[in-house]
């Protein structure tokens, strides 16, 4: 048996005082990672450096000759239905995962959602610091990683929240630098949310209306992740394996990609596709359907 000496624990306390206080530090710049990359640091701090086994995981191969399903809904009102509808329960059922194209949301929304996106982040940081908290009940913040002090190492990445539904925004809560974008894509992405659980609803043999009826599309929430140039790349992770704890995510890449998915214990590449979204059925969802499918 191992026992740790008195010095042993007083180093592991140390050392953890420290990380806090980097922490910290780190923490009320307010300038996220953004600002480490404006300083010109050319050694990433502590904070974000990840273990060794998890950089050897998120290089771990990956297969590069399937994507995941792409589906089509154009004529999801008429005549194709009932095809797109076997579709996704069949990504659903396989993957989890699939991608949208013809789905209502123009291509200039998308990519304006994008620009819109990178102002934000690329403005300067008197103006960010406006929005910059860990406050979870304001409707729109920005910070860097929400887990900061949860986590064993922090990732490459700034985040900007905005909280869209069940209570309505005043465009003025949101961000100059793309509060016209955000509503607007967020009437679209309303849309198409509702028509994704109409589909999925019917994919499990029930009413149309059955998921949004349960109060599935009622939050509604927009993530923008932003995720600065990085010195030391093969030291950190821009974001980390894990699943989405919600109903649905609805997901915009932009040209340089970087999205995996675990497919059969396998990482595979999520390409980007320009102008079609990626649809990823989240925990809640899932949860729910285990409790429906019993019943049915």
């Amino acid at each position: 048996m191992a026992v740790a000496s008195d010095r042993d624990l007083t180093t592991a306390i140390g050392s953890e005082h420290n990380r806090l206080k980097d922490l910290k530090a780190f923490d009320n710049t307010k300038t996220g990672v953004k600002g480490l990359v404006d300083a010109g640091i050319v050694k990433i701090p502590k904070i974000f450096i990840r273990p060794p086994d998890d950089i050897l995981k998120a290089s771990a191969a990956v297969l590069t000759h399937i994507q995941i399903p792409i589906i089509d809904l154009d004529g999801v009102e008429n005549d194709r239905r009932l095809e797109i509808v076997d579709e996704i329960q069949h990504a659903s059922e396989t993957w989890g995962f699939f991608q949208v194209v013809n789905h209502g949301v123009p291509v200039s929304v998308l990519d304006e959602m994008i620009e819109g996106v990178r102002r934000f982040f690329e403005q300067p940081d008197e103006v960010k610091m406006e929005y910059y908290t860990r406050d979870s009940k304001r409707k729109v913040s920005y910070s860097s990683n929400f887990d900061l002090y949860q986590s064993t190492a922090a990732n490459w990445r700034d985040t900007l929240l905005c909280n869209m539904a069940p209570d309505s925004l005043e465009p003025h809560e949101l961000p100059a630098a793309c509060r016209d974008i955000k509503l607007e894509y967020s009437k679209y992405l309303t849309g198409l949310g509702t028509t994704l659980f109409e589909l999925l609803s019917e994919a499990l043999g029930l009413n149309s209306n059955y998921l949004k009826g349960m109060g599935c599309a009622r939050r509604h929430t927009i993530l923008s992740h932003y995720y600065p140039p990085c010195p030391e790349p093969d030291l950190t992770l821009g974001t980390t394996h894990h699943s989405d704890n919600d109903f649905i995510t609805v997901l915009l890449q932009d040209h340089i990609g970087g999205l995996q998915v675990l497919h059969q214990n396998q990482w595979v590449d999520v390409s980007p596709a320009h102008g079609a979204l990626v649809v990823n059925v989240g925990d809640l969802l899932q949860y729910i359907l285990t409790d429906i499918l019993p019943l049915q």
